[in-house]
């Protein structure tokens, strides 16, 4: 099969994804999760912007769990639709999150939590595909796109993503479009 664009390889992947049993998706994002973690880039990282897993993507629970134990800061983004902006945000719980814009979890808003982008020593990110050169294919409303171009160039940043969500290439990549520093598999 030929993928012509970014909305068909996008259709393709998630269709994938919701096709994954329950047991083999969390198997997986196990797997990403101890590769992870065993990163020299998290165990030095001090302050972690993560996100909340959605629609099959892989599990992040473990992972914000994991950072918390360790002491670590987290954060997760706080979409704000209107400006079309992920806004990172500390938490000190998972219980604190609530449904945002899309049906995401995310963190209330509240000011004194609010982190700029040169704080987070690492960012894991998410994505419907990744191909070989570390591009990434989001969901296609550019959140992250904008995000990713406001960090320090420094900072690593790491797409998870499930064996079957990697492709040799994504066509069409945009000047907008930003790639990560890696990405983690099972």
């Amino acid at each position: 099969m030929f993928i012509q664009s970014k909305q068909e390889l996008r259709q393709l992947i998630l269709d994938l994804i919701k096709g994954q049993k329950e047991e083999v998706r969390l198997f997986k994002s196990r797997v990403i999760f101890e590769k992870l973690t065993a990163l020299p880039v998290f165990k030095n990282a001090r302050t972690i912007l993560c996100y909340a897993s959605f629609r099959g993507e892989v599990d992040t629970l473990a992972l914000m769990q994991r950072a918390m134990e360790l002491k670590k800061r987290v954060a997760l983004p706080l979409i704000r639709k209107e400006e079309q902006q992920i806004v990172p945000m500390l938490i000190k719980s998972l219980t604190e999150l609530k449904p945002g814009p899309y049906g995401i979890q995310q963190p209330p808003d509240v000011p004194q939590n609010r982190l700029s982008a040169d704080e987070l020593d690492l960012v894991v990110v998410p994505g419907v595909a990744f191909d070989r050169r570390n591009n990434r294919l989001g969901r296609g409303a550019g959140y992250y796109d904008r995000f990713l171009s406001e960090l320090p160039v420094t900072t690593p940043t790491i797409g998870v993503a499930y064996d079957l969500q990697v492709v040799d290439a994504i066509m069409g990549i945009e000047p907008h479009d930003r790639p990560v520093t890696l990405v983690i598999t099972n």
